[in-house]
């Protein structure tokens, strides 16, 4: 949960004050002349300039023969993976227009072709500026340079040799931390001497934990406290583990290193290990484009976490892509700073994390409690803030929330509609008056610098989107990959304000849309499965080659499971999901995801699980309505008022409610097999903790079901077909 601190930080500036003052004018029409007359003097003083886009935005992307693309990434393939023949049928992908030819980015400058040298450059190019930095609370932040991270990963990688590892030789280092700078240290370690880095889950659990340290045999591990060294020895108790060293990033208990004593295994303190690699040193083993760098395991919502490998030349693709995208509307360079908050786990995080080490940049953490999050962005005043839909729900409905009144709400509607008309013809800024009267306040909770935001890892809602974009008045791209594509494989152009779609294929790779038949998206139609295919696609999963053929082709391309759909302007737009289809008692296939994204957008309902299957007709649905806007939603529809746990038991809410679904099921499209036919109202809110959602927040379907289960049965049992 995003703490209330932040929340409350989140806000316009006195909107009270704004609307008395206008309310205290006698006379209206002295009131509009002056403010006539303040606009357009302020805007002729400071008249902005459009930012040129980036391509042609009406043609984003352009069609290839899949025929010239086979034979161009086999090379990157294992050899099992690589069809012998490259005749394709002549189907047609789309590429970036941002290269004027038809093959992949696989790397931007030529002195970083790993991610090693991209640590290298990064350290050249910021003349052994600050690096990486972090604070204690209510303390300012601390730096290490360039050269002083350098000098720690070589003693850690130096010590990780000492202890037997090696790039032929149990290379895997697992890492199990929150994000904090030893993490990346950890990290660079790895890769200055060709070892592999494993990060593990916070939230993933002992069974998943004690599976992937098995499968990828991991004999030491990197942990941030001694909770995390405690899970290990849970995990690997009675019975025989690859686990041989556990290095703390604190100093370790004499009980905690009895403990492991106990069960075989050595724990030292980072500091120790340090000093080992210091007393040890190893020249650099630098890797090779194709070596390995990360095995990234997924969560997934169902089975056990499969490992997605990754290696250098994968990496090193995805953040060249980044930066060639931005390299004329938001260049980055040293004096740029980040904050990572995101989980150092996921690849979107470590994507982020690799352009700004490349452009020798800052990485400034949090202090890892979400709760302080704010007191972190006004202390660090960060200028690249990624973040998740989830964020910008909550700070779009913060916003919104305050405007309680109807000239609150109308000074806050006209002012975004003069951002949104200047944003659309290339307008970006956060000085205009009404930066200065309506939403300098959140942007100066966000640290009062940000200039470039990115947004992945879920679906964001374009209403949200294009508002944040105007209140915030940065560059601001929405993203769409998984981690089998490293991060990401489409981007928003720069200068492309438009909402609804994930923008256009990224410099390093191809997408073509394949016929999905049972759900009746066909190509023929720029309607299908988004396979990709180019330097960012990975390797495969790690020792499981049956789920690897299911998810990269003989021809190269990766499956993703969504279901897109080519847009007139060569961008996508992600309509639906493959993998969660099931079919209804008539024959009627069901895609749950796509029905709840449309029911979401009810203010009342704050999630949503759509259930159905082969034995019942219709569909049934579990919702959890917003806590912080069901009270005034139930007024201002229904008259009632009480607390959220009354509101939530009361018949006509819950029927208001599923009006309200039934209602926006319409106006976006839904058939009428699609529309639930019963809700139930639940109170708790769908999360990681109570094992309903994947550490990436995507819905455990198998769970929810069986969670649900006598209330699926209940709203059933109470339809009449």
């Amino acid at each position: 949960m995003l703490s209330q601190e932040f929340l409350q930080k989140l806000r316009l500036p006195d909107l009270d004050d704004v609307s008395q003052y206008i309310s205290s004018v006698s006379t209206p029409m002295l009131v509009s002349m002056g403010a006539v007359a303040a606009a357009t003097t302020y805007y002729l003083a400071t008249r902005p300039k459009a930012l040129p886009p980036s391509c042609d935005l009406r043609m984003q992307s352009v069609e290839v023969p899949v025929s010239l693309r086979a034979s161009q990434v086999s090379e990157r393939l294992p050899a099992h993976l690589v069809s012998s023949s490259e005749d394709q049928g002549g189907e047609l992908a789309r590429r970036s227009v941002l290269l004027n030819r038809d093959d992949h980015l696989t790397h931007f400058y030529d002195d970083a072709r790993t991610m090693y040298e991209f640590f290298l450059r990064g350290a050249r190019v910021s003349n052994n500026g600050p690096c990486l930095g972090s604070r204690k609370p209510k303390q300012p932040y601390e730096w290490m340079s360039y050269r002083e991270v350098m000098e720690r990963t070589e003693n850690l990688g130096s010590a990780f040799l000492h202890k037997g590892h090696s790039k032929t030789t149990d290379s895997h280092i697992g890492i199990f931390s929150q994000n904090r700078p030893e993490w990346t240290i950890s990290e660079l370690a790895c890769y200055t001497y060709s070892l592999v880095s494993v990060p593990l889950y916070d939230t993933l659990g002992t069974e998943a934990i004690a599976y992937i340290i098995d499968k990828a045999c991991i004999s030491t591990i990197v942990c941030d406290v001694v909770d995390k060294v405690n899970l290990v020895l849970d995990c690997v108790k009675d019975r025989e583990s690859s686990v041989k060293t556990i290095v703390l990033m604190e100093t370790p208990s004499a009980d905690l290193i009895n403990r492991g004593q106990q069960a075989g295994i050595h724990i030292i303190s980072l500091q120790e290990m340090e000093a080992i690699g210091k007393a040890n040193h190893r020249q650099p083993v630098p890797p090779r484009p194709e070596d390995m760098a990360v095995i990234c395991f997924t969560s997934g919502t169902t089975g056990n976490p499969k490992g997605a490998m990754l290696t250098h030349g994968n990496i090193v693709s995805n953040c060249s892509a980044f930066i060639k995208m931005t390299e004329v509307s938001c260049p980055l360079c040293p004096s740029d700073v980040h904050i990572s908050f995101l989980p150092l786990a996921h690849m979107f995080e470590r994507v982020v994390q690799g352009v700004m080490i490349v452009q020798g940049a800052r990485i400034g953490y949090f202090q890892g409690d979400i709760r302080w999050l704010s007191d972190d962005l006004n202390t660090l005043k960060p200028t690249v803030f990624p973040v998740v839909p989830r964020l910008l729900n909550r700070m779009y409905d913060k916003i919104f929330g305050q405007a309680n009144t109807s000239l609150k709400r109308w000074l806050l509607g006209f002012a975004y509609r003069r951002k949104e008309a200047e944003m659309m013809k290339g307008i970006v800024r956060r000085d205009s008056i009404w930066d200065w009267l309506i939403f300098r306040k959140v942007q100066a909770s966000l640290g009062g610098r940000v200039r470039l935001m990115l947004t992945g890892a879920a679906p964001v809602s374009p209403t949200v989107l294009t508002f944040l974009r105007a209140a915030i008045g940065c560059q601001f791209y929405e993203g769409y990959g998984q981690t089998e594509c490293t991060a990401g494989c489409t981007a928003t152009m720069p200068g492309d304000f438009s909402a609804g779609h994930v923008g256009a294929p990224l410099p390093c790779n191809t997408l073509k849309l394949v016929d999905v038949p049972e759900m009746n998206y066909l190509a023929v139609n720029g309607e299908g499965e988004v396979c990709v295919k180019g330097p960012n696609v990975f390797q495969g999963y790690l020792k499981d080659p049956e789920k690897t053929v299911e998810t990269i082709d003989a021809d190269g391309w990766l499956h993703t499971g969504d279901i897109g759909k080519w847009l007139p302007n060569g961008t996508l737009k992600i309509v639906d999901r493959k993998k969660h289809i099931f079919k209804l008692a008539q024959g009627e296939y069901i895609a749950p995801e796509k029905i709840e994204n449309v029911y979401s957008r009810s203010d009342a309902v704050a999630q949503i699980f759509v259930h159905g299957d082969s034995l019942q007709a219709c569909l049934v649905a579990v919702v959890v309505p917003d806590p912080e806007f069901l009270s005034g939603w139930t007024k201002r529809t229904l008259g009632l008022e009480g607390s959220y746990q009354e509101l939530c038991g009361r018949a006509e809410v819950k029927a208001a409610i599923l009006d309200d679904m039934v209602r926006l099921g319409k106006e976006g499209g839904l058939k009428s097999f699609e529309q639930v036919k019963a809700v139930s109202l639940h109170t708790e809110l769908f999360s990681i903790e109570n094992g309903l959602l994947t550490p990436t927040l995507k819905a455990k379907r198998n769970e929810m079901r069986q969670h649900f289960r006598s209330q699926i049965d209940e709203m059933y049992a109470g339809i009449k077909m």
